[in-house]
């Protein structure tokens, strides 16, 4: 089962998978069902979960009822036990709306929420991240999660994320991060993909980002938590949730 996880994981187009996984997470949850690990998105749990990754592939990531990967599993956890996302009324904007938070987030009735992309078929905006239609101060919640090192101009995009977000609003924009790294590190002179992909996680990303990720949304104005949420649950949590051990949260506010 896992060789064929991966053969469809690294060969159907991204936009057909999402449409595909409403017909296979159900038979994939009967199949894997146990009581080792739990998705605490949806309380169910399973034998093991599946693995998930462009190239070197991890395992045990993947669960197999909300397709949940360890950072919506970690964002879940936060917004659930830290935030009142779920309780308070909020406008919220999602950028490249996650699966395993779409319908639910949907169905929300305090939130007021929209989601926007340029090629994702959840979006209710087709929009550009660097040049946003939206109005100034719209928004009360910004997640814009792995994103960001899929734009060339990421600083553009940060200061759109910033523009539209409201004072006293927040903004959770996860990215992949290589916290060994002082500094971000690209090249476009890579070209090759697979080498695009050894050197940058996949190979449609432009950048690694490493720990002046923080100082450069701080430097568009945004004050920065870098929430290390992991070391605020038991270890046995941690792995029942099959969670990345140290993963920073990155959680910014635009002061009122």
């Amino acid at each position: 089962m896992k060789r064929l996880f991966k053969f469809i994981l690294n060969t159907i187009p991204r936009p057909i998978l999402i449409r595909l996984s409403y017909l296979v997470r159900p038979i994939l949850a009967f199949l894997l069902k146990g009581n080792r690990y739990t998705d605490p998105i949806d309380g169910k749990s399973f034998k093991m979960f599946l693995p998930y990754g462009y190239g070197k592939q991890r395992n045990n990531v993947l669960s197999p009822s909300t397709l949940s990967l360890e950072r919506h599993r970690l964002l879940w956890l936060y917004l659930n036990k830290e935030t009142d996302f779920f309780t308070a009324p909020k406008k919220v904007l999602h950028f490249a709306p996650e699966q395993a938070f779409y319908k639910l987030f949907r169905n929300q009735k305090n939130l007021d929420y929209t989601t926007t992309d340029l090629f994702s078929p959840l979006a209710d905006v087709k929009a550009d991240i660097c040049n946003l239609p939206f109005e100034d101060n719209s928004y009360d919640v910004i997640l814009c999660n792995h994103v960001l090192e899929h734009i060339p101009d990421d600083t553009k995009a940060m200061q759109e994320l910033y523009r539209v977000l409201k004072p006293g609003g927040m903004g959770i924009f996860q990215i992949p991060q290589d916290l060994s790294r002082t500094t971000t590190f690209s090249d476009d002179s890579i070209t090759d993909e697979k080498e695009r992909a050894k050197i940058f996680g996949q190979y449609d990303h432009v950048r690694v980002y490493g720990r002046d990720y923080f100082d450069k949304l701080r430097s568009i104005g945004f004050t920065v938590l870098e929430e290390d949420y992991t070391s605020k649950i038991s270890s046995e949590l941690v792995e029942k949730y099959c969670l990345s051990k140290g993963e920073i949260i990155p959680v910014c506010f635009k002061t009122s």
